[in-house]
């Protein structure tokens, strides 16, 4: 369990670098929230998977929330960014 706790503390961590290292105007041209959003609501979930090891308890919940959060960064936005700042329209 302590692995997976830190793997996705690792993600989340990913994830928060990795929006810090965009632009800001990707966000409102791939139509998500702006960056600023997304630096919390990435930095949070690292912090909360960091304090709150994946235990089963209370913890567990706040892990697994920051863990979701962490993989709609992810596995939605930062597709849609690396699209946009591509020019992503292949017909």
């Amino acid at each position: 369990m302590q692995i997976i706790s830190w793997v996705g503390a690792l993600a989340g961590l990913g994830a928060f670098v990795h929006a810090l290292l965009q632009r800001s105007d990707a966000f409102t041209a791939a139509d998500r929230k702006t960056k600023p959003i997304w630096l919390l609501i990435t930095g949070a979930s690292t912090v909360a998977m960091g304090l709150f090891p994946y235990n089963g308890g209370a913890g567990g919940l706040l892990w697994l929330a920051g863990l979701v959060a962490a993989l709609v960064y992810l596995v939605d936005v930062r597709p849609k960014l690396i699209e946009v700042q591509r020019g992503g329209n292949n017909w």
